[in-house]
């Protein structure tokens, strides 16, 4: 029934059911989470008398998968208040709530929930940890996490889970050589791993490297995808070989996506490169018309030369078109606990206390630096 993806039909049969057992009551809300419907997964859940562990790991899935993670970790709460021991499969998916919204805490204390119930770190497991310990900023854990199970008993997702966040904290030679490791216990690599190498260098600023491994995809019998092509152009943005990243990008056997041309954006402002950046700039609001930061991109790299007509014409583009400045926004875990800071925003219940604070720092930086200068004049 559901496997079909129909799932107005299924909800009809399941609305003619005379008696709706756990497993129908199951399947119906599964099939609105995996189709990401989440009000209606929401409704079928309200309306259960009987849960089981499925029923939960459904809706917290359902909402990991709709990216509405914070949601996903309240219903995890509630579960553990209805009284359900958590599965593998909760977990997997709690982990990943974790892992996007940087909450550590949490994090940590469902690794400790893990071992105080007596759940079996499987692969999957600590394939999920080794993310979330690494993508909160904790590669210590995440590598010790990697480094508790015997190479024999790995496969290539944690490997690349963990190569992937050396990448990300800067640790390009220990990914690199993690890379070698890898292969010489027989674990071969796929196009997750050469991206996550590619990132690597692209943040190491090892341009050759690249070169070779983007050049190894073919030697592998792997066809490059548009992720890949978008690494190499960051390489080449990043290390300033901006007409060589702009010719990449002419040459290539695919359509350039807004990722390597934002990426491309940003090394051409970086480098001051900026005849080049109108250039990449007009061509993403080509491709974005309706993206309100492709309109600011564009204005900042006016504003740089001083065109200001140019910069204001852009601005009163994003008007006509209706759309306004997406409010930037931050998530900061305090005891367990994620508070959500947007910019701009006092509606936060402690807003007069953290603009308190952040007076208190600004003034104390401007202080600080004053000191610095008198010390200087002084001497």
């Amino acid at each position: 029934m559901l496997p079909c993806g129909n799932i107005v039909n299924a909800r009809k049969v399941f609305d003619e059911m005379q008696a709706k057992n756990l497993v129908s009551w199951n399947s119906m809300l599964d099939g609105y989470a995996k189709g990401k419907n989440m009000d209606m997964a929401r409704e079928v859940f309200d309306l259960m008398l009987v849960r089981d562990v499925v029923s939960w790991s459904s809706l917290i899935d359902g909402y990991v998968k709709a990216a509405e993670y914070r949601e996903a970790m309240a219903v995890f709460d509630k579960m553990q208040a209805a009284g359900p021991k958590a599965n593998e499969v909760t977990m997997v998916s709690v982990l990943c709530a974790c892992a996007h919204l940087g909450a550590l805490e949490q994090g940590m204390m469902l690794h400790r929930y893990m071992v105080d119930n007596g759940l079996p770190l499987t692969l999957v497991l600590r394939t999920s940890l080794v993310d979330m310990y690494a993508k909160c900023g904790a590669i210590e854990e995440a590598l010790l996490v990697f480094q508790g199970l015997p190479k024999i008993q790995t496969d290539v997702l944690i490997w690349n889970a963990m190569i992937g966040g050396l990448a990300t904290h800067g640790l390009v030679s220990k990914s690199l050589e993690l890379f070698e490791e890898m292969q010489t216990v027989g674990i071969c690599p796929d196009e997750i791993t050469y991206l996550c190498l590619l990132s690597a260098c692209a943040h190491g600023g090892l341009v050759q490297q690249a070169w070779s491994l983007f050049e190894s995809l073919g030697k592998c019998r792997m066809t490059p995808t548009s992720e890949h092509y978008a690494c190499m152009v960051d390489v080449l943005s990043r290390a300033g070989q901006l007409v060589e990243a702009y010719q990449f990008v002419c040459q290539m056997p695919i359509e350039p996506t807004p990722s390597m041309l934002g990426a491309l954006l940003s090394g051409c402002v970086s480098h001051r490169k900026l005849d080049l950046a109108e250039i990449v700039g007009r061509k993403l609001v080509e491709l974005e018309p309706d993206h309100d930061g492709r309109y600011i991109g564009l204005s900042n790299v006016y504003a740089v030369v001083k065109r200001w007509d140019d910069a204001r014409g852009m601005r009163e583009a994003m008007e006509r078109r209706g759309l306004k400045k997406s409010p930037g926004f931050s998530f900061v875990e305090i005891s367990g606990l994620l508070h959500r800071f947007i910019s701009h925003d006092k509606t936060h219940p402690n807003s007069d206390q953290t603009y308190q604070m952040l007076n208190f720092i600004v003034n104390q930086m401007k202080w600080d630096i004053d000191q610095e200068n008198q010390e200087y004049f002084f001497v």
